[in-house]
């Protein structure tokens, strides 16, 4: 890792955070915010074939605000510095587990399936080749339907630190520590231990509900409902200043779409939050307030769609076939003709099987949930005596999931192959990024509600006496503690499970592929057979893809079956240029034996009319 790098990124990134607080920004907002803003101007440079101008505009902008600023504090004196409020116990907290998650994550080996179908090999090849994917790379990239949004700041991430898998892991873990960090700006009094420890405690209970794909990996399944959370917290802590609510909407809005196709989910969610405090938060009857905040809400999601609909026309243009996921309301309608009633019965069924399982991850989730914020709003009502606002958020929340039930449902049934409709692929993965926004949400909505449930509502007056009697405060204390000590356990069983994915991967295909040969980081067309003694890997493309990745090439193949004659075995090897044998395969080593009279395990070999050559790289022309 580039030290000189880090630096450049730590000041660039301090330079765009310290404008946007002089520009009003929330300070707990402000580094996802200006994380947004850095990759907004990557994506304009990138959709005009600038991409690697784009890096060193947003490089020299971060540099000159920081100077500018570094100037302004020095002669302008205290008119330009920020308000200090202190260290409080999360901002310690998630300093050093964040530092701990980074030294875990930068030692990760990349081993999930669509990293090496997509996210991994966009970064790769944006890194590389220095511009989006046009037609001619279809066949390397072929996920070309994709938004580009986390692949272009993860990029800019390792341009600038070096890059490797881990590299990568933590370029997106910085966006979802960032997201987190926005949750913080939502509280009222940050000096309230219980409080913060309740948000830390549900920031890592969010990582059980995340265990299909954990943080060591490049699927944004999570990146989606953090950022989310971050762009509701923005709107909450913005609700006073209804311009900068609606451009940080617009923010939010396109960073989502931008990640993925199915980000227009979570900006329906932020579009109708917005357009609630538009409505409750301004002044004047009703008939006046709710034409406005329909404006400003429908302006808002507008302008954050801009630079989806600029990607989607561009997928259009360059792209003549339908990519996998790419919205197209042509090869939906096609797929719902096509299949029936019978077979939208069969999904259906399977569907609500899934939901009502007692085995079922989500649903349990969903359960967590709903009992604690009933049980919450029952305490402070009847107990505390105060009247809070969870039985309205928990309803929102139910809506929410009802919403994602229908809407996932109807991606089954219009936008994926029967085969993995019918096995309801991915479904607790899917699900898991809802259950993670509800509960970020709900504990954030917990938290206001108990702070506002508090006998001394006045923050400058609270102090070790503002209890209403010793139990209260004794509660209050064991409380805060307990949930501090668990936010700790269960952050440090993340990483142990981590460090775990990490020992049991070095015997995975993409770590092996690490000891046979270098990787290669020029495109290219080389043709290269991939020999893998495990069927599975083959007959889901899984070896075919991490071949592609890693010598990135398109013409990889993977082939697990050499049960063939002499002959037959000689001119099969000799349609390539080089075999990579990442793992010893029995059939494959007696037949070169045979054929070659050669003895060897693994390694990378070059074909030759007569024998195989070891190399330690192929040669790209």
């Amino acid at each position: 890792m580039s030290i000189l790098g880090i630096a450049i990124y730590i000041i660039s990134l301090i330079g765009f955070t310290g404008m946007l607080r002089m520009l009003g920004v929330n300070q707990y907002l402000s580094w996802i915010t200006a994380m947004l803003t850095q990759t907004l101007i990557m994506y304009g440079f990138a959709m005009m074939k600038l991409l690697n101008l784009g890096f060193k505009v947003v490089i020299g902008l971060g540099i000159a605000f920081f100077i500018i600023r570094m100037i302004l504090v020095l002669f302008k004196g205290n008119r330009f510095r920020f308000k200090y409020e202190g260290i409080h116990y999360f901002d310690i907290w998630m300093v050093l587990l964040g530092l701990l998650m980074i030294r875990i994550l930068y030692a990760s080996p990349l081993i999930h399936y669509d990293n090496y179908s997509h996210w991994a090999l966009i970064v790769k090849f944006l890194l590389f080749e220095g511009h989006l994917p046009a037609a001619a790379d279809a066949s390397l990239v072929t996920f070309t339907s994709y938004p580009p949004e986390m692949a272009l700041y993860i990029t800019y991430f390792v341009k600038l630190v070096g890059f490797s898998d881990g590299a990568m892991i933590v370029g997106q873990f910085l966006i979802i520590w960032s997201s987190l960090y926005a949750l913080f700006g939502a509280i009222r009094d940050r000096t309230r231990g219980l409080m913060s420890f309740m948000l830390c405690f549900v920031i890592a209970v969010t990582n059980v509900f995340n265990i299909a794909i954990r943080m060591n990996n490049l699927l944004v399944d999570y990146v989606l409902p953090v950022l989310a959370a971050a762009g509701i917290i923005g709107i909450y802590v913005y609700r006073k200043e209804p311009v900068r609510q609606c451009l940080h909407t617009m923010l939010f809005a396109s960073a989502l779409l931008l990640i993925k196709n199915s980000g227009g989910f979570y900006v329906a969610i932020l579009s109708g939050f917005l357009l609630y405090q538009l409505v409750v938060n301004q002044r004047g009857h009703w008939w006046k307030r709710v034409p406005v905040a329909i404006f400003g809400t429908a302006l808002s999601a507008g302008v954050g769609f801009l630079p989806f609909y600029w990607w989607d026309n561009h997928v259009k243009t360059v792209f003549t076939t339908v990519s996998k996921h790419q919205i197209s309301t042509k090869a939906y309608s096609h797929q719902l003709a096509s299949e029936g009633g019978k077979v939208v019965a069969k999904i259906g069924h399977k569907f609500l099987e899934a939901i009502f399982s007692g085995n079922s991850l989500s649903t349990k989730g969903v359960l967590l949930i709903n009992i604690t914020l009933l049980v919450a709003w029952l305490a402070i009502r009847f107990i505390s005596h105060k009247h809070n606002n969870l039985l309205k958020t928990l309803i929102a929340i139910d809506f929410v999931f009802v919403s994602y039930y229908i809407s996932l449902f109807a991606m089954y049934v219009v936008s994926m192959p029967y085969a993995e409709a019918i096995v309801l692929d991915g479904f607790e993965r899917y699900m898991s990024s809802m259950v993670i926004l509800n509960l970020l949400v709900g504990v954030v909505a917990m938290a206001i509600a108990m702070d506002r449930a508090f006998m001394e509502q006045r923050i400058e007056k609270r102090s070790i006496r503002s209890f209403q009697s010793i139990i209260s405060k004794n509660v209050y204390q064991i409380s805060a503690f307990v949930l501090m000590i668990f936010s700790v356990i269960m952050m440090f069983s993340e990483i142990n499970g981590i460090q775990y994915n990490n020992s049991i991967g070095e015997n995975e295909l993409p770590v092996q592929m690490t000891r046979i040969a270098h990787q290669s980081y020029q495109d290219n067309h080389v043709k290269i057979l991939l020999v893998d003694p495990h069927p599975t890997d083959v007959d889901n493309y899984f070896a075919g893809y991490v071949g592609r990745y890693y010598f990135f090439s398109d013409k990889v193949i993977g082939q697990e079956n050499f049960d063939m004659p002499a002959k037959q075995f000689h001119t099969t090897l000799n349609q390539y240029q080089y075999v990579a044998i990442p793992e010893w395969h029995r059939t494959f080593t007696v037949m070169v034996g045979k054929v070659y009279h050669q003895h060897f395990k693994t390694g990378l070999y070059r074909v030759t009319p007569n024998k195989l050559v070891k190399v330690s790289r192929i040669a790209v022309k």
